[in-house]
């Protein structure tokens, strides 16, 4: 593959380099988040991985740039980025709507006869599984609401006003981007899907996560963890144990 182009290092984060890396995880954030999110997981793994944290554009540094409210178009600008990397068997990881963009990104590398590892998916529902969603649609309180509800990281900024402001144009794309995301009952991928997801989330419903597993002709396995939709920063550790067995080849663990 050639070699990464200076533009990529606006999309890919790495807080910790691993020149010994024999696998790489890239990790995609939910709605209105970003790459730091994940800045614990390079440190936390015991597997030599390059992990890569994806930095949307219209956040943080790329405030400048314009969000992408389509996550098709998402998904083709993150593919081509991420083939230009240097190669390693490759595994995804996406929360929310990084889940759904995850899939995407997966099943644009199959396409193109490139395999995947696995794919886990956090704290989103099956893909074709249909609910009409119009939070971006709203005003701003109506977004800022939701993510009040949803208790994210993102949440941090509702007390301040500028962080707001500079906030919203992001979270609205990334709503209408997962909002008005469709995908079909048979779109697979053939790489194992590993489906987390919090007990009380009130976006993900544990029968709907189940749903990923008609998404996949290799492996499914799901895992149920204590929390709502952001579970992660509770349940970290065992997140981590799983992904280092993923790496190892050993068993999945509860």
């Amino acid at each position: 593959m050639s070699a990464p182009r200076f533009e990529d290092g606006l999309w890919c984060r790495r807080y910790r380099e691993r020149p010994d890396a024999v696998a790489r995880l890239v990790c995609f954030p939910h709605a209105g988040g970003t790459a730091p999110f994940y800045r614990p997981v390079p440190f936390a793994l015991r597997s030599a991985v390059d992990v890569v944290a994806i930095q949307y554009p219209g956040r943080q540094d790329r405030r400048g740039e314009p969000p992408i409210d389509d996550l098709g178009v998402l998904a083709d600008r993150l593919h081509e980025v991420l083939r230009a990397e240097p190669e390693l068997p490759l595994t995804l990881f996406g929360h929310s709507m990084g889940a759904a963009v995850a899939f995407e990104v997966a099943r644009r590398f199959e396409a193109e006869g490139t395999p995947v590892a696995g794919l886990f998916v956090s704290g989103r529902r099956g893909p074709a599984t249909g609910r009409e969603e119009v939070v971006h649609r709203g005003g701003d309180e109506a977004i800022l609401a939701e993510i009040k509800r949803l208790d994210g990281s993102a949440s941090l900024v509702l007390d301040d006003e500028d962080l707001m402001r500079a906030a919203l144009p992001a979270l609205r794309a990334d709503y209408r981007a997962v909002e008005t995301y469709r995908c079909a009952p048979g779109d697979t991928v053939s790489c194992p899907i590993v489906a987390l997801t919090g007990d009380a989330d009130p976006k993900t419903p544990v029968a709907e996560a189940r749903e990923w597993e008609h998404h996949t002709t290799g492996g499914f396995t799901m895992q149920v963890y204590a929390g709502g939709h952001f579970f992660l920063t509770t349940e970290m550790p065992k997140i981590i144990a799983l992904l280092d067995n993923h790496f190892s080849g050993a068993p999945a663990v509860p």
